[in-house]
């Protein structure tokens, strides 16, 4: 069986600039949210797990929340010092945190738990290093995730490209549903208590050249369906996409993109 954590972090390797120039920005909508959930403000101690560039990190900063930090991507750390100049990081892959139980005040982690071989152990890895009474949220995508990755597949299916044989794919008896009734029981199974879960969706805006080119990088699982074909598949899938972008433009040419996301909250 193909091991699903080593392959994410080799998806993953070297492709933080990559990221932050494309599928970032989207995944910086739930931001905000997130931190309300766990009640980030001035003095909490904050924990922001898979920080990737530091989009989390540095929201909570504004807030006054004394932030730590983690990331399994050097890369991904390096970026997100730029942003979040005053957190703290580390390296540290789920579900191994490198910190004492009740360290946090509230532990959060925007689009990491869909990227992890063990997700129930990686959210009671949480939950421990919170304190009793704080609160652990995050993010994940639902299925469909939206329009952006529809357009991608849909141009890979039309260019005859074939998925990698060994895309990872969760152990089924790790697997649970994204719904929010799925993802708020995997919350529950990790000890939190108190367990919240709504769906959230937004219309995230990208011209048809940024948005090809996370996939062109490699980036995440489309990426790598994209980015690992022979050269001339991927002008095949570049032909398609090209064609089938303007069905997803609004009227300034920019794509529109509708995207849908589960937050989930819990008291440790």
């Amino acid at each position: 069986m193909v091991d699903f954590d080593a392959v994410e972090r080799d998806i993953w390797s070297g492709r933080a600039a990559a990221f932050r120039d494309s599928f970032a920005k989207l995944c910086a909508h739930t931001a905000p949210a997130l931190l309300d959930e766990v009640g980030a403000e001035p003095g909490t101690r904050l924990l922001d797990v898979g920080t990737g560039i530091g989009t989390v990190a540095a929201a909570a900063g504004a807030r006054g929340a004394r932030v730590t930090a983690v990331d399994a991507e050097p890369g991904m750390i390096e970026l997100a010092r730029i942003q979040a100049p005053e957190a703290e990081f580390r390296l540290a892959v789920l579900p191994d945190l490198p910190f004492a139980a009740g360290s946090f005040d509230a532990v959060v982690a925007n689009f990491v738990v869909n990227h992890v071989g063990r997700p129930t152990a990686a959210v009671r890895a949480m939950r421990e290093v919170c304190r009793p009474g704080g609160h652990v949220a995050a993010t994940i995508w639902c299925v469909p995730a939206g329009a952006g990755h529809e357009l991608l597949g849909r141009a890979v299916e039309e260019a005859g490209a074939r998925l990698p044989e060994d895309a990872p794919r969760l152990d089924p008896a790790e697997d649970f549903p994204r719904t929010v009734e799925g993802f708020a029981a995997l919350f529950t199974a990790a000890g939190l208590a108190d367990v919240s879960c709504r769906s959230v969706t937004w219309d995230h805006i990208a011209s048809p050249d940024e948005w090809w080119s996370g996939a062109a990088a490699g980036v995440g699982m489309i990426g790598q369906i994209v980015s690992r074909q022979a050269p001339e598949t991927i002008v095949r899938i570049k032909a398609a996409y090209d064609e089938l972008a303007s069905q997803y433009a609004g009227p300034d040419g920019r794509l529109v993109l509708r995207y849908h996301a589960l937050l989930a909250c819990g008291r440790a």
